[in-house]
């Protein structure tokens, strides 16, 4: 599966932003989706993800009440709603996908691991300031 990014952009601390990811396939309910940012020098970091069917939804500590993961089945489309935006949200951030109905979490470590992941966009740039 091909998935596209769009919706970054430059706004103020406090603003809000739409992320998309567009998938080349009508798989994304029985996938794990999941939304991973990088900031320059720091690792790539898991913000959301998505459980394939359910729709069980997870998010990091540092997100968690601002932003809301979603995905819209009929238009194979991921969203990351972004809300009271803060500087420390700045980075590249990129949308992935696990093979069809393979959970989110790692059965190993029980978390979200970006390594777990098959399909990956280019990204989107999202700054803050």
């Amino acid at each position: 599966v091909q998935l596209v990014e769009s919706g970054g952009g430059s706004v103020q601390a406090g603003g809000s932003l739409t992320l998309s990811c567009a998938a080349s396939e009508s798989t994304i309910s029985s996938r794990c989706m999941a939304w991973f940012r990088q900031a320059p020098g720091k690792e790539r970091e898991v913000v959301a993800s998505i459980s394939p069917n359910q729709g069980t939804t997870r998010y990091s500590d540092s997100v968690k009440g601002r932003f809301s993961i979603s995905r819209d089945n009929d238009e194979n489309t991921l969203y990351l709603q972004m809300t009271n935006l803060k500087p420390e949200d700045t980075g590249m951030y990129y949308c992935a996908a696990r093979r069809v109905l393979q959970s989110c979490l790692n059965e190993g470590t029980g978390s979200v691991q970006g390594t777990d992941f098959s399909y990956w966009g280019q990204g989107t740039q999202v700054t803050v300031s």
